[in-house]
């Protein structure tokens, strides 16, 4: 266990960290599954966006790599396009 005052402060900030990320990306996945599901071309337009934002976010707070944002982004979009 963490002796000093401030590896116990950081123990307890990384768990915050870590709940709030985990938050955050599960939010993500349910929105890129939703989106993945989705048939509906306007619908799947009009979400596109929203879901594209979130991944950026991720990737800006590097929860989920770059490139990681990068494949999904495109592969989504290809996703988009393909709907009739």
């Amino acid at each position: 266990m963490a002796n000093h005052k401030s590896a116990k402060k950081r123990i307890r900030s990384d768990n915050a960290k870590r709940l709030r990320n985990r938050y955050y990306a599960k939010t993500t996945r349910n929105a890129v599954k939703k989106l993945r599901l989705s048939t509906d071309k306007n619908e799947a337009q009009e979400n596109f966006p929203r879901v594209v934002s979130l991944i950026d976010r991720l990737a800006k707070k590097s929860v989920i790599h770059k490139r990681k944002a990068a494949n999904l982004k495109s592969k989504l979009a290809r996703h988009v396009n393909s709907l009739q």
